[in-house]
């Protein structure tokens, strides 16, 4: 794996742990609650995106080892763009369903890349 695409990958990893730790224990009332955690979740969200987004430039066959890599550019591209039609369910239930996973695949990748 080239060094850019572990350093992006590195990006992630640190997001998605920021994600881990700023939502555990919460729910959705909570998050829907308090501005400060929902513009800390998206912005984790954002930088995941586009870590994913340039890596995948360097790396063409990233989609291969990170299942949703599509749908995470896709997810980042609303969040910027089309912030005003964000559905604040939508983003808990991508914290509660989909974060563990990319943390398995992305930590699965940089434990064979000799990663930063």
């Amino acid at each position: 794996m080239p060094p850019e695409v572990a350093k992006y990958l590195q990006d992630v990893h640190q997001a998605v742990e920021a994600l881990l730790q700023m939502t555990q224990g919460k729910s959705l009332q909570d998050y829907t609650s308090d501005v400060t955690l929902r513009f800390a979740v998206e912005r984790a969200f954002i930088i995941i995106g586009e870590a994913m987004l340039q890596a995948s430039k360097l790396d063409p066959n990233l989609g291969q080892s990170i299942s949703a890599l599509r749908q995470i550019i896709g997810f980042r591209n609303v969040l910027v763009h089309g912030y005003a039609v964000v559905q604040h369910k939508t983003v808990w239930e991508t914290v509660e369903n989909d974060v563990a996973t990319l943390k398995q695949q992305v930590d699965t990748l940089l434990g064979t890349s000799g990663a930063p």
